[in-house]
């Protein structure tokens, strides 16, 4: 009896063990070792900065410094159109400016037409005298209505005398159309904020 219990002690032993006792397995003992790359934390820490933006992908636009997208607009530049400044006019002066500019130039045609041209150089001095120390706008418009009104009553003038003549009559009624329909063409520029320079004209005032 002593030598069974012996011999059973002996084979459970010497038998597979079960559990926590188990060895390592074939599968075990046949798998790669992991490279230290593929530890999730074993990694370096990334760099000063961060780490730069992927590249974009084939055949997208690549913008650098200073360009602005698709239409690359630059300072100074508007849009598709590029649209400028607006041309100079009488913008940049007041209402009360605008007032006597029309009144230099619709008054000089309304002179001039009721007083044969001998009058139309009347209300354009006194817009000048009026307006023009203070706004340089008023002055600058009222003195060209004021030099070519000037201009065309001492032409209607020298006309009138050589009425006795018979060429005067062609004198005064040329510089009498002449003075009427230019100041009006001058008053409707000026009403639409355009600028106009009248013709045949003389620089008495500058």
């Amino acid at each position: 009896m002593i030598e069974s219990t012996y011999r059973s002690q002996i084979l459970g032993a010497g038998g597979p063990s079960t559990g926590s006792n188990r060895g390592p397995s074939v599968s075990d003992m046949t798998e790669p070792p992991r490279p230290p790359d593929d530890d999730p934390y074993n990694q370096p820490p990334p760099p000063p900065g961060g780490y730069p933006p992927p590249p974009p992908p084939y055949g997208a636009p690549q913008y650098g410094p200073g360009q602005y997208g698709p239409g690359q607009y630059g300072p100074g530049q508007y849009g598709p159109g590029q649209y400028g400044p607006p041309p100079p006019g009488y913008g940049s002066g007041s209402p009360d400016d605008r007032t006597w500019i029309l009144i230099a130039h619709f008054g000089g045609a309304l002179g001039a037409f009721l007083g044969g041209t001998l009058m139309g150089w009347i209300a354009p001095l006194i817009a000048l005298v009026s307006r023009g120390n203070t706004s340089p706008v008023v002055r600058a418009e009222a003195v060209k209505a004021l030099n070519f009104h000037l201009l065309w009553g001492i032409i209607g003038l020298v006309g009138s005398v050589l009425i006795c003549v018979g060429i005067g009559f062609f004198i005064v009624g040329a510089a009498w159309v002449a003075a009427t329909v230019v100041g009006v063409i001058a008053g409707v520029k000026a009403a639409n904020n355009e600028p106009f320079d009248y013709p045949l004209s003389y620089p008495f005032l500058r």
